[in-house]
């Protein structure tokens, strides 16, 4: 008879010719004398033998069935149901709503429906933390928890897309269903891994923004499934989302910024146009940074560089305008989002008020969450870190003092603010020194419906 095998994020089948036919994936090992394949084939695989009366013992697989649903479940508003509906007619696809939407009642739901046993991945220990409360909760189970410092396995386990590529070969046999948060992550090479070397049939994924800078995000069609469900911020703002606005607010820079700024720019330019550098080629930036690794003229072309976008992205004059803007929404909670550490630490100097940088501890960092959720502290200043991962209801105000021109990191910053709560408006500003690069990165990074 033939025979299905688990092996360290690959399924075997022992037992059928050399020649046989097999889905896309599946070669023969002469070592083994098996067809193999990595682990997420299995399904095809298995539909393949099924559809062709073919008699197979499934040793691969090693995921129980839940004993119960969610027994603590809000009613799903019309736009998830519609989600659920979608998703569960493949059992594997992308359910693509704006943070605040409930994209984890969503999963939940999924959950209680195909009740098998299920790994979540999601990107940092903030969500990891969340995703672990929010489901022990709805189940009334023990979460099992794997990453920071953490290896507990269990019927519902809970993992970062860090571990999960690197465990996976070793527990990937052992859950019938994933649930990929923040799912555009998932494209890249290693975390890729986590979803090749599972087994699982049923894969959901969940996302705001499912668009890469790279263009892979048609990867997620083949890792997860095609894109079931789709509603974008302005579809739901207002009835289920909060009612916002955007504001940007054009800084002028003062003389002496405005005189750093031209001098080292023009140093900065001159270097590119007589290199033959074309910045906006998609080798633009190595090639410069190649070049002015070749001497002191580059060298002192990187540090004009430098200064002149830190001229541009954090002027102190900024910061001003930071101090103005908190001082206008006192008592209300806001964010202050920054490109950089050294911004985001001035921010906290400045005005007192506590900051959140990837340099920030585990501990210390939910403690900053918790007291701004009970409204212990009313300003959070951070980089990047929290562009994804915070549920706090009464944030109403975002103030993006700097930033990419990534339209998912945009819309992660305005999404933060969004969540329902009673009439609350929330308002996202953003700050743009004028007549400088900064403008052409804002343009790019406004190109979403949610600012149109």
């Amino acid at each position: 008879m033939v025979e299905l095998r688990w092996l360290q994020g690959t399924v075997d089948v022992v037992g059928l010719d050399v020649d046989a036919s097999l889905p896309a994936g599946f070669a023969w090992d002469p070592r083994t004398r098996s067809h193999r394949a990595p682990a997420f084939g299995y399904p095809a695989l298995v539909r393949q033998l099924t559809r062709d009366g073919v008699a197979f013992d499934d040793r691969a697989k090693a995921y129980e069935e839940l004993p119960h649903g969610a027994r603590e479940l809000p009613a799903l508003r019309d736009y998830q149901e519609a989600a659920l509906d979608a998703w569960s007619a493949r059992g594997a696809g992308v359910v693509v709503l704006p943070t605040g939407a409930g994209k984890t009642v969503v999963a939940i739901a999924a959950i209680s429906r195909r009740l098998r046993a299920t790994l979540v991945v999601a990107p940092t220990l903030d969500l990891v933390r969340q995703w672990s409360s929010q489901l022990a909760r709805a189940f009334g189970v023990e979460i099992g928890v794997v990453g920071g410092g953490h290896h507990d396995v269990r019927p519902i386990t809970v993992t970062t897309y860090e571990s999960a590529h690197l465990h996976m070969g070793n527990f990937g046999h052992r859950f019938g269903m994933l649930v990929f948060d923040e799912c555009h992550h998932l494209p890249s090479d290693a975390y890729a891994l986590a979803a090749r070397m599972s087994l699982a049939p049923f894969r959901l994924g969940l996302t705001a923004t499912p668009e890469r800078a790279d263009g892979r995000e048609a990867e997620l069609a083949r890792l997860v499934g095609p894109i079931v469900h789709r509603r974008d911020i302005a579809e739901l703002s207002g009835e289920f989302l909060a009612d916002y606005e955007t504001v940007r607010v054009a800084v002028r820079l003062t003389d002496e910024e405005r005189a750093t700024y031209e001098e080292e720019r023009a140093i900065y330019r001159a270097f590119v146009t007589s290199h033959g550098i074309r910045m906006a080629s998609p080798s633009g930036w190595s090639e410069f940074v190649i070049q002015s690794s070749r001497g002191e003229e580059g060298r002192r072309a990187m540090r004009a560089y430098m200064t002149q976008r830190r001229m541009a992205f954090s002027p102190p004059s900024k910061i001003e305008h930071v101090g103005r803007l908190l001082a206008r929404h006192a008592g209300e909670r806001a964010i202050v989002f920054t490109d950089a550490n050294a911004t985001a630490y001035e921010v906290s100097r400045r005005f007192l008020v506590p900051v959140i940088t990837h340099h920030t501890k585990v501990r210390e960092r939910a403690e900053i969450l918790d007291g701004f959720s009970a409204g212990t502290y009313d300003v959070i200043a951070t980089s990047k870190v929290l562009n994804e991962g915070v549920d706090v209801p009464d944030a109403s105000v975002a103030i993006v003092s700097s930033g990419t021109g990534s339209v998912r990191e945009h819309v992660q910053r305005l999404g933060r603010i969004l969540r329902k709560k009673g009439d609350k408006r929330a308002v996202l500003y953003e700050l743009v020194s004028e007549d400088t690069g900064e403008t052409y990165t804002s343009e790019r990074r406004r190109q979403h419906s949610a600012y149109r």
